[in-house]
């Protein structure tokens, strides 16, 4: 986390991916790390919700001030044009 590096677990179905992924996010606030976990099919919801009402700006500088962003369920929906911008 120190030198903001990007850990991507990619498994089969019911291999640990989460588990260890909140392991993570547990320990961080230990460290002073601040943390956020959301799915993504959640997260994209609340982006398209806050686009409608205005906060997306808003929303936007919360994740990117997040020191550790667990996105969980990668991959398990496909991905529309507006969600591929967002996730961008």
């Amino acid at each position: 986390m120190k030198a903001n590096e990007n850990l991507i677990l990619k498994s089969q179905t019911g291999t640990g991916k989460t588990w260890i992924a909140c392991a993570f996010a547990r320990q961080a606030p230990r460290l002073d790390y601040s943390v956020l976990y959301v799915r993504m099919p959640r997260l994209f919801e609340d982006l398209a919700l806050a686009r409608l009402d205005g906060r997306f700006p808003r929303l936007i500088d919360e994740l990117a001030r997040v020191q550790l962003l667990v996105l969980d369920d990668w991959g398990t929906h496909t991905l529309n044009d507006r969600q591929r911008l967002d996730l961008l």
